[in-house]
């Protein structure tokens, strides 16, 4: 009919054809599509494409709730996660195999580090704002009726990329102000490191008593680096900056050290 008016088509229950046709017919489905306002979604403004589209949609959805007790078990394939680097944007993805898509995962115990969240499909996001090993249990369930469900526990360890402590602590030594810092880098990448170490009296005037410049290797722990000079008496606060840099990421990663107390350094005999 070309008269305008709406042409309604509709699925009536069909006869058992199995427990695909149980289902369906117990659910009572019945897709309707109208012309005229069905043309915007149709494929070719056609009302039957539309028709076929939501059935199969419809076949599918029942397929997979049919399938619910025959369906693969769910298996979590992530069994470890990589460090996270603190203040610096993580993402990883917790893996599974089995079941009925889609999943939805979440924390069912321990905690997330600050900043860190696990979203409903699966996927860690964020920026660490806290340091440590953090235990926790993640719940996968599918889309199967019954649904299954499957948990894992997973660590996620987020380190400092550029770690600096001291070695020996600052102490006089006569006119000298010395000791050493401990170093370490903890990412999959070598640094270009530079240390300045400053002595900075009461007027404010600095005095460099320590500088390093050299490829820090990754993974690598506690490099010591010493630092000390004479100074003329007076009062002193020291400062000791770390800088890490990356060239091929663009990176660059700080660490400073500074000892609440002031040195003396006391006029020799």
């Amino acid at each position: 009919m070309r008269d305008g008016s709406p042409r309604t088509f509709c699925l009536q229950p069909f006869p058992s054809a199995g427990s695909l046709g149980t289902h369906l017919r117990n659910l009572g489905y019945q897709i309707e599509v109208v012309t005229k306002r069905a043309r915007g979604l149709a494929i070719g403004g056609s009302p039957l494409v539309t028709m076929a589209l939501l059935l199969a949609v419809l076949l599918s959805r029942a397929t997979a709730q049919e399938a619910g007790g025959n369906a693969p078990p769910l298996l979590v394939q992530t069994q470890s996660l990589p460090r996270a680097y603190l203040r610096q944007p993580f993402r990883a993805r917790i893996e599974a195999s089995g079941g009925i898509p889609p999943l939805k995962w979440e924390v069912t115990e321990g905690f997330l580090p600050t900043g860190i969240v696990l979203d409903s499909d699966g996927e860690l996001t964020g920026i660490a704002t806290e340091a440590g090993e953090f235990h926790f249990t993640v719940t996968a369930t599918d889309s199967s009726k019954p649904a299954q469900q499957i948990r894992q526990q997973l660590l996620l360890s987020v380190v400092s990329p550029l770690g600096a402590r001291w070695g020996r602590y600052p102490k006089i030594n006569g006119q000298r102000l010395e000791g050493s810092i401990l170093v370490s880098n903890q990412t999959d990448q070598d640094f270009d490191l530079t240390v300045v170490v400053l002595a900075v009296n009461e007027i404010g005037r600095a005095t460099a008593i320590g500088y390093q410049h050299f490829p820090l290797k990754k993974d690598v722990d506690d490099t010591e680096i010493p630092f000390g000079d004479n100074l003329p008496p007076g009062s002193y606060e020291l400062n000791v900056d770390v800088v890490g840099e990356v060239a091929a990421t663009n990176s660059i990663y700080r660490a400073r050290l500074v000892p609440t107390e002031r040195f003396q350094i006391q006029q020799g005999p």
